[in-house]
């Protein structure tokens, strides 16, 4: 079971949350602020974070971008609104989900099932390396490069890549890319997938001029190019 680093200001939660998860076979490590959880970044090894958004201090969005600086570790946000705003800020920061506090063990446990079988995308039969323009996407090693430099990506963002690079013009709507990426059914959650557009396409796509490789739809979703 993989290591969790949960990072949690709130004493209740974090020994609830953390208890239900050991439990379940986890290795747990928790933090109170978003200070202690950097820490134990580099001497805990998470294979998974659990982190808090609304944190004394250094607040949850700035410990995600921190984290995000070194690592593509998986970061599922925990936050006690359902406030768009503040979810959106979250995932922009890099996080690949999110989970609405209270929340029962076995939907915390659901979701990094999900967020960890991203890591684990199969290459379905197609070749290992795909060249599409300037980007080599290589399906097995669930690795991509751009112009022959390696481009880190977080789990929700290779499996999106992956997905969409597979069926270059086929358009996805948004609740398809939902379902098979996120592994969720509501509709509401579409902003998960417009704000991993966003990341990758700040990662993969020119800086200058429009997308070439990931395309929007409008009022439908996306398509892959490239142009």
């Amino acid at each position: 079971m993989p290591r969790v680093l949960l990072i949690e200001d709130d004493p209740s939660i974090r020994e609830g949350v953390g208890l239900g998860l050991r439990r379940r076979g986890h290795d747990v490590s928790a933090a109170e602020t978003g200070e202690a959880g950097l820490g134990l970044m580099s001497s805990f090894h998470p294979e998974l974070v659990l982190l808090d958004l609304m944190l004394p201090g250094i607040n949850g969005v700035q410990v995600c971008r921190r984290i995000r600086e070194t690592s593509q570790v998986p970061i599922i946000m925990l936050t006690a609104r359902g406030d768009d705003f503040d979810i959106v800020v979250g995932l922009e920061a890099g996080a690949d989900d999110y989970i609405v506090k209270p929340a029962r063990t076995e939907v915390i446990e659901a979701r990094i099932k999900a967020v960890l079988r991203r890591l684990s995308e199969p290459a379905g039969g197609r070749p290992d390396v795909e060249f599409h323009g300037e980007l080599a996407v290589d399906r097995a090693g669930l690795t991509v490069a751009k112009n022959g430099e390696r481009v880190p990506l977080a789990p929700s963002e290779i499996k999106l890549l992956l997905h969409l690079s597979a069926s270059p013009e086929q358009v996805f709507s948004r609740q398809q890319l939902l379902e098979y990426v996120w592994e969720h059914s509501y509709h509401a959650d579409a902003r998960l997938v417009d704000a991993c557009v966003r990341r990758l396409r700040h990662k993969i796509e020119d800086p200058d001029g429009a997308p070439r490789y990931i395309q929007t739809v409008r009022g439908f979703g996306y398509r892959f190019g490239p142009l």
